[in-house]
């Protein structure tokens, strides 16, 4: 057997979501592939574009592990430059687009990016990127404006976009439609670049492979059940983490990608009806915002980032959405575990389903292990969905690694796993729960509680549209938790407006006295980072800054 157990050009031939794009061009050449506002593309289309755009990349002297940026939203310019980039052989690095000057340009400077495709709505942002690049004596990369007055009813090239020489329409038309696509030659090669979110100074740039963003996206398919040529509307940024793999996904699917340049509960709900919408994604905070009405045919939705509490996903999915929970993170290349759910869960109460749905489930079928472990000796701890551990995992679509950050690649890989800093218990049943980050844990008296779980308990107030928990320094305790809460747009009918008081009072019946909250901060709408994920540090600062609370002890 030992002559059978070698690699040959046949069988080791590094796999590459690129080629679902080839692929989806031969299967489902006439079917819709891209639809924005008034312009529908079909898969042939797309397929043709992305070569003709990479000929002309490439001819710009872009190649091999060379990095491109993309700056611009959900349209279809972005969706087609994940493949066209990729096809020459160079690493695409699409960049939040809420992020400020100062950060773009750091990230540009890191990457050592040769070629940005920005946004024409985005030139003031990338110009004065460029400038900051510039002061600081590093190369400014060359520089391509995507416009929209071709492809979007009421979109026009702006005054700023005409000063630059070089469109992306233009390159589409100018490139070859035969071009060859340069296939990666090892399982390594580089496909994506993305930084996490939080970037500073010291930016974390997580490099992804050809091979292991393959697995990841077939493990994505395959844990959400996703159908042959579904619908998916781009709810979830495309820079992040390829929206979580759906940009190579819907390509593997055949399905009809749903752009639009942004979106709240009106567009979502407008875009439902208008293109029979089956499947979207989003944090949290997309959640919150489906309350208006019931939805006439089943919508499925993908959510991840903050645990989101059963009281929320009771709501949504009375509504008429089908709510699957995952946990992912950049370094994972997407989900790493789904909630997967049974047919015994059919028969339980709504509330107990909600409450089991709400964990964050079992290893994807592209991770080789997940578990929660002691961090100091990486032992597994108890299974028994009390003891509380650091969430490690492994397998092919974990990251190849941080750009030149070889501190943090021996920090967080080691013992052949990634700690993620996620601290969460193991239930009897194998499914993973995630607890808090390891920097949100609250120490009070010598006790540990969990903010996830106490903020799952402010949700249920039927007057609570956002809550986040925090340590706040305490006299007695040393810190106690300290809640800051956003309420709900206009009266709740039966539901007079709640004070502190009453908060706490909800909370001291649903949970033990030491994790009620102590203090209560209303806010207009809680402090989010670019990817919408509450800023716990903000909240850690302003609590810090209150000095004790009025009321130590309820």
């Amino acid at each position: 057997m030992d002559a059978l157990t070698k690699p040959n050009g046949a069988n080791s031939s590094p796999l590459s979501p690129v080629g679902f794009l080839e692929r989806a061009a031969i299967i489902y050449t006439d079917s819709p592939s891209i639809v924005y506002n008034n312009v529908t593309y079909t898969w042939a289309d797309t397929f043709r574009r992305c070569r003709k755009l990479a000929s002309s990349i490439s001819r710009l002297g872009i190649g091999k592990g060379d990095v491109v940026s993309v700056l611009a939203p959900n349209i279809p310019a972005t969706y087609e430059l994940h493949f066209a980039v990729t096809m020459t052989g160079a690493v695409i690095n699409a960049i939040n687009t809420r992020l400020d000057a100062r950060t773009v340009s750091t990230l540009l400077a890191h990457s050592e990016s040769k070629l940005v495709f920005v946004d024409y709505q985005l030139i003031p942002l990338i110009q004065e990127a460029f400038y900051l690049l510039s002061d600081g004596l590093v190369p400014c990369p060359s520089l391509v404006v995507i416009t929209d007055g071709d492809a979007a009813a009421g979109d026009h090239d702006s005054p700023a976009a005409a000063s630059f020489r070089t469109t992306y329409e233009s390159m589409v038309e100018a490139g070859d439609p035969g071009f060859i696509w340069v296939r990666p030659k090892s399982y390594w090669d580089p496909l994506t670049l993305m930084y996490t979110s939080g970037t500073t100074s010291s930016p974390k740039g997580v490099v992804h492979s050809h091979h292991g963003t393959f697995i990841g996206t077939i493990s994505s398919l395959f844990d959400w059940f996703v159908p042959k040529q579904p619908v998916y509307l781009w709810t979830l940024p495309m820079f992040h983490v390829s929206g979580w793999n759906f940009v190579w996904g819907t390509a593997a699917v055949g399905g009809t990608n749903v752009c639009v340049r942004k979106f709240n509960a009106s567009i979502i709900y407008d875009s439902i009806q208008k293109f029979h919408v089956t499947h979207m994604c989003g944090a949290p905070v997309v959640l919150n915002m489906l309350t208006e009405k019931l939805v006439t045919h089943k919508v499925h939705i993908l959510t991840s980032g903050a645990p989101p509490p059963p009281a929320v996903l009771l709501r949504v999915e009375s509504l008429g959405f089908k709510v699957t929970h995952i946990y992912g993170l950049t370094e994972a290349g997407g989900p790493a575990t789904t909630c997967a759910g049974n047919k015994e869960w059919d028969s339980l109460a709504a509330s107990d389903r909600a409450r089991l749905k709400a964990r964050q489930g079992v290893r994807s079928v592209g991770m080789s292990d997940v578990d929660v472990v002691n961090p100091e000796s990486g032992v597994s701890v108890t299974r028994d969905g009390l003891t509380q551990g650091e969430i490690v995992i492994k397998g092919g679509s974990v990251m190849s690694g941080y750009l030149k950050d070889p501190e943090s690649n021996t920090k967080f890989i080691r013992n052949g796993w990634f700690y993620t800093g996620d601290v969460g218990v193991m239930h009897p049943d194998g499914y993973l729960e995630i607890k808090d980050r390891s920097k949100d844990v609250i120490i009070s008296g010598g006790e540990n509680i969990s903010s996830v779980e106490v903020e799952s308990i402010l949700y249920l107030h039927p007057a609570v549209n956002e809550a986040a928990v925090v340590g706040r320094p305490d006299e007695y305790w040393g810190e106690a938790p300290c809640a800051f809460v956003s309420l709900k747009d206009g009266d709740q009918p039966g539901t007079p407006r709640p004070t502190a008081q009453d908060i706490m009072k909800f909370c001291k019946g649903k949970l033990p006295g030491y994790m009620v909250p102590k203090s209560v901060v209303f806010k207009d709408e809680l402090p989010k980072t670019s990817t919408s994920k509450i800023q716990k540090n903000v909240l850690r600062d302003i609590a810090k800054t209150m000095g004790f609370p009025e009321i130590s002890r309820l």
